[in-house]
């Protein structure tokens, strides 16, 4: 297992954004910044928008998304036990196809917490 996944999974995304955002595409810069105001405050919290996130990133079953939005989570101070219950709905709606990201969800989450 990796030394620091946080570290190595945040280098490795600012490497590539940064690669993406260099060719200068005009839909994958629209994008990048449709999501960047997507999460912005609005009519719903920061908070609310992170969750809501993780929750579709862990029924779509990609594991990076769900890193970026657990981060987010922890950044904002959203308790364990409040990204823990949002996990548990992922799970109740996307079936057990979710566990092994799940899995991974709290390995990170842990690796967030030491860092």
């Amino acid at each position: 297992m990796q030394d620091n996944i946080v570290e190595e999974f945040n280098a490795y995304r600012s490497k590539m954004n940064e690669k993406l955002l260099n060719d200068n595409n005009k839909i994958i810069k629209r994008i990048f910044n449709l999501d960047t105001n997507a999460f912005a405050e609005g009519a719903l919290p920061k908070k609310t928008k992170e969750l809501l996130g993780l929750g579709n990133s862990m029924v779509l079953r990609c594991d990076d998304c769900v890193r970026y939005h657990l981060e987010a989570c922890y950044k904002l101070g959203i308790p364990k036990e409040e990204v823990v219950e949002a996990l548990s709905i992922s799970l109740l709606i996307g079936g057990t196809i979710v566990i092994p990201h799940l899995r991974r969800a709290y390995e990170f989450w842990e690796a967030l917490e030491k860092s």
